[in-house]
């Protein structure tokens, strides 16, 4: 349930989304227990755990020195979790915060400052702040930026710059009110790049070299009994609907990394096919003529990877029935 509380504002509104992860969400709260920077509130959008996350909320929520807000919701994916999120902040700025990693005690001071040190007459261009991350280990997670101070957006920082890897700040409340993830009940799952790369045809971010976050790491990879298994056809809608974004709103970058586009098309045709729509569809989907040539360009391709999808799914089930 949701506290009848006043509303307040703060600087930051930390967002965890958490499903059965009762285990690991302490190192969210002790982390924002330690924060130097202390204008924010914390809201946790619980996506139909069955475990003791509730109760361990309860206990947190009467003995910290920040709010909590705790909703619990039937399982409906992290995109609703994460569009819930946005609609109840009270937050100028929102930071996205995983239910099992941790945020250096001076996270929250450090995004302000930078945040700060954008001149007020330019801050309406910018969406956002960035930081790199490390592992529990204190190694570096991905590469670095090209310079300590990058103002650019995150299309032409990977396909130009061609950084990869773990990143994290936050993005202006109300720009996320802009940029909603879809909610057509057809899947549980859409990939987050779907709302940054929209968020990044309109606005800059501020990326700066400046370990803010500890990303948790098992066995080289996030923890396999949290992170659900890749299911093609599971993932077919939000994945279909990510890379028709990319080819109708990123190919000005085309230039600059072709394979990526390259490939963007194939898997396109791979999971649109998987979620039903005809060639016919998918190609009326796309909004310019040159996305159109890459995807007829690409079909066989990206007819090839949905035939070998349907014949595993098709093994798949055999196997079960015997």
């Amino acid at each position: 349930m949701i506290d009848g509380a006043e509303p307040e504002s703060y600087t930051f509104t930390v967002f965890t989304p958490t499903y059965n992860r009762a285990a690991t969400l302490a190192r969210v709260y002790e982390s924002l227990q330690r924060q130097t920077f202390t204008d924010f509130e914390w809201i946790i959008v619980d996506d139909g755990s069955t475990d003791e996350t509730a109760e361990l909320v309860q206990q947190w929520r009467s003995e910290s020195s920040f709010p909590i807000r705790y909703i619990w919701q039937p399982n409906q994916g992290k995109h609703v979790a994460f569009n819930r999120g946005v609609e109840l902040a009270r937050g100028e700025l929102f930071l996205p915060h995983d239910s099992d990693d941790e945020s250096l005690a001076g996270a929250l001071e450090r995004l302000k400052h930078h945040w700060d040190q954008i001149p007020e007459a330019s801050r309406d261009g910018f969406a956002s702040v960035t930081g790199l991350c490390v592992d529990q280990d204190g190694h570096l997670v991905g590469d670095r930026f090209p310079s300590d101070v990058l103002d650019t957006t995150p299309c032409e920082l990977i396909y130009r710059y061609k950084v990869r890897g773990e990143k994290w700040g936050f993005t202006r409340t109300d720009v996320l009110k802009e940029f909603p993830f879809p909610e057509d009940g057809q899947t549980r799952f859409i990939p987050e790049s779907l709302v940054w790369d929209a968020v990044a045809t309109r606005y800059r971010t501020r990326f700066v070299n400046e370990v803010l976050r500890v990303y948790w790491l098992r066995g080289g990879g996030r923890s396999a009994e949290t992170a659900p298994a890749f299911e093609p056809a599971r993932h077919a809608h939000g994945l279909a609907l990510w890379h028709l974004l990319t080819l109708n709103t990123h190919l000005e970058w085309f230039r600059y990394d072709p394979k990526s586009f390259v490939v963007s098309a194939i898997e396109y045709t791979r999971f649109a096919s998987l979620d039903h729509q005809s060639p016919l569809l998918q190609v009326r989907r796309l909004t310019s003529p040159w996305a159109r040539l890459l995807w007829w360009l690409t079909i066989p391709f990206g007819a090839a990877a949905f035939a070998f999808d349907v014949k595993r799914t098709e093994r798949s089930i055999t196997k079960r029935r015997l």
